[in-house]
Order: structure tokens, then sequence, then C-alpha cells
């Protein structure tokens, strides 16, 4: 069996339809090379988003931090004007964003040196302890 292509249109259209027919509310894919969402919403609608990895170097080691307790992930400091980009680098004293408690900020950091490389958790999710918050590429 060879293995389905998940950037051919083709073949999410036929996903999509699929899923409509059968009145299943949406699909999640997820493999080492990215990620396909299918979300059926209304009278035959659907939201479509895919996601592909970046490919790492030979060698190099991923880190994921998890949340330290449940809370309101916060990929910023909300006083913060300037959105930052991912990816991007770190150093091991930067703070990778902030669990929200309330009024209170809980700082996230890895401890480590790379480059952070995708998100896991949506800014502003609700997320509970030991959820992956984002994941680091470390050098080899």
């Amino acid at each position: 069996m060879s293995a389905i292509d998940f950037s051919d249109p083709a073949t999410i259209a036929s996903l999509t339809a699929a899923l409509t027919a059968a009145g299943v509310d949406g699909l999640e894919i997820s493999r080492p090379a990215g990620q396909l969402r299918i979300v059926i919403s209304g009278e035959g609608g659907a939201s479509i988003s895919s996601t592909e990895t970046m490919p790492r170097a030979p060698g190099s080691a991923l880190v994921v931090v998890k949340a330290p307790m449940a809370g309101y992930f916060c990929a910023e400091h909300p006083a913060s004007t300037a959105p930052r980009t991912v990816p991007r680098s770190v150093s091991d004293a930067d703070i990778l964003g902030f669990i929200r408690i309330g009024h209170v900020l809980l700082p996230l950091s890895v401890g480590r040196s790379g480059v952070l490389t995708r998100l896991l958790a949506k800014p502003g999710a609700l997320v509970g302890f030991g959820d992956p918050l984002v994941e680091i590429e470390l050098p080899s």
C-alpha cells in the first residue's frame, strides 16, 4: 500500500466529501511530516488547515515544553505589542511564554538554547498540567 499524499487537493476534496456524506464533524491527521485538519461546518462547508514540519538537521533533538500547571497559555506577554515569530532562536534564559492563572503569569522556559519550531497549543487556550505547549529543536 502506498502512502497517501495529504498535500494533494483531490485527496483533500475526496476526504471532505466522504466526511460530509458520513455526517462526521471533522478529522485530524498527524504525521511526523505535518498535520492536516478538516472541520465540517454548516451546510457542507468545510475548514481545512495543513501544516508541514520544518526539515530537521540530522542528529538534532526535539524537546517539548509542557505545562507545569493548568491555566491559559500565552505565547507572549499580554502587554507585548510586537508579536514574536515562529520559528525563532531561543537561549537558555529566554521566556518562551506564560501560563496565566487569573492575574498571575507563570513564565515558561526550557533552560537550553535552540530553535522554537512551533507552538503546540493555541495562544489563549486553556491547558492542563502536562499538556504540550511548544517544540524546541536543540542543536546537535
